[in-house]
């Protein structure tokens, strides 16, 4: 079929008649936890560009985290559409928990960039540090991956497509830094870096779809809150990034998108899912040199934790009720799941947990498991996003009970350089630290993920699903050309 023929549907809502010529040139600016309440007098070149166009809020997917909100806005599928049902989820195949996963295959949903080349045969996609990244259909690809040589040491490192990028990029911008992405180091150079790496793409392959991940904002908002002033710093150092990628792009004819995934909140209740369930004798533990492991398949009932959501799978189908009792009695639980419920929210997957617990507002879930801290594995005091059978925020800070914090890091680092087996257990066992958490669905605009362009023509003035983000991305490249039915 020829593509001025060709007709894609994505739902009932939006439909895209095929073009013969090209697509329009596009950028999405995913800068993460930006919203509404935080545009103001430190973010003055995102305030003049926004107030050239039109921004809405976007009404956040559940659970509002990073691979399940990214998914949904590049498939405008619902989670129990394209699979993704948080950043981690048991493998009940392999009875473990897995989190930040980088295959594509993954996903099972038609992406955004095979939607666009089924329209016009010359269109290229850049991703740029959006999950799922990796053995995509995208042209081009850059996302981290740690090298881990067998003596133990993490080498901060990148995977690209065509993986002649890597030497090539790594040789011009450095190497990426990756201490500076995620843990107690997170800094801006991070977050430039891949802006950097957008434009080094744009230089030497102009794709015309781009999507860059700004993800700066994350980090000091999950470890001060959502104060303005107090990451008025922060919000300076974005806001210059991202008015240095609007300006380069937009003069050189493209069009810019500036959306966010999801919006952080204040909260000040830790909430232990696994200690309340093991107290109950639901969970089992593997004990390893006087350290405990979390046993998921041996256990009746556990919880993986993503933030403010947490799956809670039952492998034993007798202790259901009790489970789901339990999870509704304990304080910071706004609201249990069933099959039923699950349905309603979109997220009635195989993967999801038998039951979803939801958090209060100023609650988050851990996923702490040991009752006594000496018996915590070795690498709940580290930065280890893998082996960790829930998601960490705590891995932003530095352990404050320790006397000489600089010292004890240089001695660890000494060990890495001089090639011995080295343990960073630097990270603190307080959950109470962590300031700031996302992925209930909040109840003010204000407060929650934004939409924003200058293609005034292709926003009304009310909300916008997650899932219609496919629709609006697609519409830019079609020059506008948005038809309803």
């Amino acid at each position: 079929m020829g593509v001025g023929n060709l007709h894609y549907r994505l739902n009932s809502k939006f439909y895209w008649s095929a073009i013969a010529e090209p697509m329009q040139k596009t950028v999405v600016l995913n800068v993460v936890g930006l919203t509404p309440g935080l545009l103001g007098e430190y973010t003055p070149r995102l305030c003049r560009w926004i107030d050239q166009g039109r921004m809405v809020p976007i009404q956040p997917v559940l659970p509002a985290v990073t691979c399940t909100a990214q998914t949904t806005y590049l498939t405008g599928k619902t989670p129990a559409q394209h699979g993704i049902v948080a950043n981690g989820w048991y493998f009940r195949d392999e009875c473990e928990v897995k989190f930040w996963r980088q295959s594509n295959k993954l996903v099972q949903a038609p992406k955004i960039w095979d939607m666009a080349r089924s329209l016009d045969p010359s269109f290229t996609c850049a991703n740029l540090f959006w999950w799922y990244n990796m053995y995509s259909t995208a042209d081009y690809e850059v996302t981290p991956r740690p090298m881990y040589p067998a003596d133990g040491r993490k080498i901060p490192d990148i995977y690209t497509k065509p993986a002649g990028l890597r030497p090539k990029m790594q040789a011009e911008l450095g190497q990426f830094p990756l201490f500076n992405f995620w843990g107690p180091n997170t800094s801006i150079s991070a977050t430039q870096w891949i802006a950097n790496a957008a434009k080094w793409v744009e230089q030497h392959y102009s794709p015309t779809l781009t999507l860059i991940y700004l993800p700066h904002l994350d980090y000091c908002l999950q470890k001060f809150g959502s104060d303005p002033k107090q990451i008025s710093a922060d919000l300076q150092e974005i806001d210059g990034i991202c008015g240095d990628l609007i300006d380069t792009y937009e003069s050189q004819g493209a069009q810019v998108i500036v959306l966010s995934e999801y919006g952080i909140t204040p909260v000040s209740k830790p909430i232990h899912l696994n200690r309340v369930l093991r107290e109950q004798g639901l969970l089992t533990m593997r004990e390893e040199m006087g350290r405990e492991l979390l046993d998921a398949g041996a256990s009746q009932a556990f919880a993986v934790a993503d933030h403010q959501i947490a799956h809670v799978y039952v492998n034993n189908p007798a202790v259901l009720d009790q489970v789901r009792a339990l999870l509704e009695s304990t304080e910071g639980v706004s609201q249990v799941l069933d099959e039923t419920s699950k349905q309603a929210h979109h997220l009635d997957h195989p993967r999801s947990g038998e039951l979803v617990a939801i958090a209060e507002p100023d609650a988050w879930f851990t996923y702490y498991y040991w009752l006594e801290d000496d018996h915590a594995p070795d690498f709940a005091r580290t930065v280890d996003i893998h082996r960790k059978p829930g998601y960490d925020p705590v891995e932003l800070f530095v352990d404050p009970q320790l006397k000489f914090p600089k010292m004890k890091i240089a001695q660890t680092l000494l060990k890495k350089q001089l090639g011995f087996r080295y343990l960073m257990d630097v990270i603190p066992l307080d959950a109470a630290i962590v300031q700031g958490s996302h992925g209930h669905v909040t109840t003010s605009s204000a407060d929650g993920p934004l939409f924003a362009t200058r293609q005034n023509q292709l926003l009304g003035t009310e909300a916008i699903a997650a899932t219609d983000v496919c629709e609006l991305i697609l519409s830019h490249l079609q020059k506008g050309s948005l038809h309803r039915p």
